[in-house]
């Protein structure tokens, strides 16, 4: 599974990708962090990196493509990933459709959190109000002056994507207002629906006793059907060997008949012994007619 989080600052994409990451079992990749990595590690695009912004320049798309291209390549990355941070912009996104492709992996979705922009400078200015009267310091990137700006970029920059990833079918639009659960739960529902994730990743929403039942319902089908086909394999075997064997098959009719012979006998015998409990009734039934005149 291999998504991207699209969605204007304090839309919950950072939560929601770590909801994803530990439901999963894919990885969270993020473009501060990879190349913080790269240039720990000396790769010789960390080491472009490095020397790029130790001169105070920004890191170019086709460096930060090259040090994706090598942290896809991992084995944590095999499942899946969700990209953070990345793609920021157009170009950004068709240089990742070039190494996907080249790499011969595909997007599964684009899921954009769609939210209120006034709803989400109300949420700020709140949680700057609360910090304030904790007596704690407020954050500089946690105020609505801060947030307003990067809104604003956001609209210019990247609200773009929407558009692009629309055209090419991989956009899916979630209601970010919702509660963190419901975000969830949507986000889940629609991948299963594109069979990005298997039905049993989503099967959580289904009470446990339906689940119970359900594999109930299968092993019992399955039981009579075994045990009918153990039978039928050793007359199949017992029919193969009589069919290759003429003299044991004579042997074996001799034997049933001997048996049947004695069944018969048997029978006889307990015909004779129930005659004679009716006669023996009915004599004593007449004795006691005679006393009884007496």
């Amino acid at each position: 599974m291999r998504l991207i989080l699209l969605g204007p600052p304090g839309s919950g994409k950072g939560t929601q990708a770590q909801r994803l990451v530990h439901r999963h079992g894919i990885v969270q990749l993020s473009t501060g962090e990879m190349l913080r990595a790269a240039v720990a590690a000396g790769t010789p695009v960390g080491l472009q990196a490095k020397e790029i912004m130790a001169n105070g320049g920004l890191v170019p798309d086709e460096v930060v493509v090259g040090i994706i291209a090598d942290r896809i390549e991992e084995p944590d990355a095999k499942k899946g990933f969700i990209l953070d941070g990345f793609p920021r912009t157009v170009p950004q996104a068709e240089a990742l459709d070039d190494l996907l492709r080249k790499k011969h992996l595909k997007l599964d979705a684009v899921v954009e959190l769609r939210v209120n922009e006034s709803a989400l400078l109300a949420r700020v200015e709140k949680r700057a109000e609360e910090t304030r009267a904790r007596g704690e310091e407020v954050r500089l990137d946690d105020t609505p002056e801060v947030l307003t700006k990067r809104l604003a970029q956001y609209r210019s920059l990247t609200e773009p994507l929407i558009h692009y990833y629309s055209e090419r079918r991989k956009l899916l639009t979630v209601d970010g207002m919702m509660t963190i659960e419901h975000v969830t739960r949507e986000i889940n529902r629609i991948l299963t629906a594109l069979g990005a994730l298997e039905p049993k990743d989503h099967e959580d929403h289904a009470p446990n006793a339906a689940k119970k039942a359900a594999r109930a319902a299968v092993k019992a089908s399955k039981k009579p059907a075994k045990k009918a086909a153990k039978p039928a394999k050793k007359a199949a075997k017992s029919a193969r060997k009589a069919a290759k064997a003429p003299s044991k098959a004579k042997g074996a009719k001799k034997v049933v008949k001997k048996a049947a012979k004695k069944a018969v006998k048997k029978a006889a015998g307990a015909a004779k012994a129930r005659k004679g409990a009716k006669t023996a009734k009915k004599a004593a039934k007449k004795l006691t007619k005679k006393r009884a005149k007496r």
